[in-house]
């Protein structure tokens, strides 16, 4: 599936919930059955900036696509991840960097997430990138 098709059925999945308790109901439970980070990777380098809480991603390059493990110790936070993996993980550095993530304004998050969970949200998509870019430089050269 494109990054596009996987943002979309994000979208369609959140829109069957109207009320917020639910879609933050929801978000933990995508955060839960997101699989344990194995401890090697809980390091300072996999530590993201920016966060109130602890997340950890860890980026891996296989034939050209770039696949993510993290984990959080915030509830809400995990399900974030979890999304953005879901949407992320598993495609080329390049889709990664051209992804335009329309999904986190149309399910409502920007709206509805604190200042600082705001601020931990984009700092996880900013690495990510960092991520993408580092493997296509890799690529390039």
């Amino acid at each position: 599936m494109t990054i596009d098709e996987l943002q979309d059925e994000v979208i369609a999945e959140f829109s069957d919930f109207t009320d917020w308790m639910d879609k933050y109901q929801l978000l933990i439970d995508l955060g839960n059955e997101l699989e344990p980070l194995d401890e090697k990777y809980k390091n300072e380098s996999n530590l993201i900036n920016g966060c109130q809480s602890r997340v950890w991603i860890q980026a891996d390059y296989h034939d050209g696509l770039v696949y993510f493990t993290a984990e959080s110790d915030a509830l809400i936070v995990k399900g974030l991840i979890a999304l953005l993996l879901r949407v992320l993980s598993g495609h080329t550095p390049q889709e990664i960097l051209d992804a335009d993530l329309y999904f986190i304004e149309q399910i409502g998050l920007k709206d509805h997430l604190s200042p600082t969970r705001s601020n931990g949200l984009l700092a996880m998509v900013k690495q990510i990138r960092v991520y993408a870019l580092a493997f296509k430089t890799q690529e390039d050269a």
